[in-house]
């Protein structure tokens, strides 16, 4: 099918058969088409590619589970009270328009039909193609499941308020349907130049990486704020997200019910919401098409001294212009900007942070004053001394880990320290300091905490003691491992994708260094916890204690380096 443009500047579709095309051929571009094309294209990508049907197909069974979940929340709306019934209905239809405009700014350009620089050759209106790509969007698997999951809403709309809130609450459910996806689709093509940029591409899989690092964190506060949640004020705010357009289409047919007809102007808000974003959808339309990008304005900078002087980060004024200055300087800028390196040092921040004060029980407590029952799961200064050093010395040895594949990072990129000749102690001295200047301050921070939400200040020397010698130990368990063990990582966008089939058994190696760095360091916690009110010595022991282990690590495993840096180099790089 040929794309062409009629007398009237329309959009004309013609078939290729026969020639020209003919005035008794030409045909302008209907919705219908955009819908045909995604389908098509959806078909002809499932030919000779088994492994797509398959996954198409788990898409859809896990759509399926989803929205016959949301069909049952929705619906028990019809066997619960007013207000549980507001809070479902308004809560869930924001969460619902929310989630739209979110996720595809996580994962926009899978979805290829969708995307609008396809069309960018051809002789289409701006509100034709909109229209269109409306419609083309409404046929995924997303699509159906929300449609599906909110139709849920017709179950209590038909108890209360009859055949007629039955049939202004599927006017409802479908304005909330092209909401959601002209929403969307609104965001990430007014986004779309910088959704297309390295950098922005990066930051989604940081925030990937720390969503998936929270879930567990705010799991626990979910329920705990639930617990002792005012459920009064809760409702109040439901009934206001009810008059937005987060929240309108969902609510109009229970205020139908409830014998309140001016609700049918929750239908003219959807309305009036949805021409808007279809409006800016349209203004953004041809920057999306085009993929133009606006030039940043550069900046001169003058001259700092010498131009190996000028690359090293102004926040480390101690870096010289030595070797292991500027590897150092490498480092600490990878760990940062690269999505690999940056996702993993997330995690740990996050895990490092959140664990031993989860452990403690935070925020989890009895003690509530509200008329809703209370989650307890311990007190924070029911743990011992001992126990405490304990978690300390296991969150030491853990954040250290981040160093095990360091060299897998970098992969055939490190052939040009061997050109150069980069002494092993010095490469893995500079590798050491270089996590040490994001870590450290890391673990000061988690002895401070556990200490405060303990209740026992006077303990912080002893903790901070513990984490610093777990810390070295770990530091010298993993450069070893490092350079024993590397193994390379694939040549891919995804931060957390290993590449080959023996993750068990890097599994297995990473638990045993941990366990070694552990056991290195448990005679400065079990010290610690003898010491009574004399443990502020262990800060001092535990720091030169760490520092020697490191130290002795860089010793080792510097040797290593310089004896088998070609086999090295040979394991981190891909494909090998």
């Amino acid at each position: 099918m040929a794309v062409t443009a009629g007398a009237g500047g329309r959009a004309t579709a013609a078939g290729q058969a026969g020639g020209s095309p003919g005035p008794d051929r030409v045909r302008p571009v209907a919705l219908r088409h955009f819908a045909r094309l995604r389908l098509r294209i959806t078909a002809n990508g499932f030919r000779g590619r088994p492994y797509r049907v398959g996954l198409f197909v788990v898409g859809l069974l896990v759509g399926l589970f989803l929205s016959a979940n949301g069909f049952l929340l929705f619906a028990v709306g019809a066997a619960v009270d007013r207000q549980t019934q507001l809070l479902i209905m308004a809560l869930g239809g924001a969460t619902l328009v929310v989630g739209s405009v979110l996720l595809p700014l996580v994962w926009f350009g899978i979805d290829d039909t969708l995307d609008p620089a396809r069309f960018a050759l051809l002789p289409i209106s701006r509100g034709r193609l909109v229209c269109g790509l409306l419609v083309a969007s409404a046929l995924g698997v997303p699509a159906i499941a929300v449609l599906l999951a909110t139709s849920g809403l017709l179950v209590p709309a038909a108890r209360h308020g009859g055949p007629a809130g039955m049939a202004v609450q599927a006017i409802g459910v479908l304005l909330g349907l092209a909401l959601c996806l002209a929403a969307g689709r609104a965001v990430t093509s007014a986004l779309a130049t910088v959704l297309r940029s390295r950098r922005a591409r990066d930051l989604a899989w940081v925030v990937i990486a720390l969503v998936a690092a929270l879930v567990g964190p705010l799991q626990l506060l979910v329920v705990s704020a639930a617990a002792q949640a005012d459920w009064d004020r809760v409702a109040s705010v439901a009934r206001v997200i009810g008059w937005t357009p987060l929240g309108a289409p969902y609510t109009v047919g229970l205020e139908m019910a409830d014998g309140r007809p001016w609700a049918a102007a929750k239908l003219a808000v959807t309305v009036v919401a949805l021409a808007g974003l279809l409006w800016w959808w349209s203004r953004t339309l041809e920057s999306a098409m085009t993929g133009a990008t606006s030039a940043a304005p550069t900046r001169t900078r003058g001259a700092v001294g010498r131009a190996t002087a000028s690359l090293l980060p102004r926040a480390l004024p101690w870096l010289r212009p030595t070797p292991g200055g500027a590897i150092v300087a490498r480092e600490v800028r990878y760990l940062w900007r690269d999505a690999k390196r940056r996702s993993n040092m997330i995690m740990v921040v996050v895990i490092g942070l959140f664990l031993p004060v989860l452990m403690l029980g935070l925020g989890l407590t009895g003690g509530g004053t509200g008329a809703g029952p209370t989650v307890t799961v311990g007190r924070p200064d029911a743990a011992t001394p001992l126990v405490v050093l304990l978690m300390m010395l296991f969150i030491g040895a853990f954040v250290a880990s981040t160093l095990a594949n360091q060299f897998g990072y970098d992969g055939t990129a490190y052939g040009t320290h061997l050109v150069v000749g980069v002494p092993g102690r010095v490469e893995l001295r500079a590798r050491a300091v270089a996590y040490s200047v994001y870590l450290l301050p890391l673990l000061l921070v988690v002895g401070a905490v556990v200490a405060v939400v303990r209740g026992s200040p006077t303990m912080l020397p002893a903790i901070w003691g513990v984490l610093l010698a777990a810390y070295g130990a770990g530091v010298a368990v993993n450069l070893v491992v490092s350079v024993v063990a590397a193994y390379p990582l694939p040549d891919t966008s995804n931060p957390f994708a290993l590449g080959s089939g023996d993750a068990v058994a890097k599994s297995a190696l990473a638990l045993g260094a941990l366990v070694l760095a552990s056991a290195a360091a448990a005679p400065v916690a079990v010290t610690a916890a003898m010491l009574g009110r004399w443990s502020w010595l262990v800060l001092p022991v535990g720091a030169g204690y760490g520092l020697g282990l490191a130290a002795l690590g860089v010793l080792v495993g510097g040797g290593l380096v310089d004896q088998r840096a070609p086999e090295l180099l040979a394991a981190v790089t891909p494909g090998r």
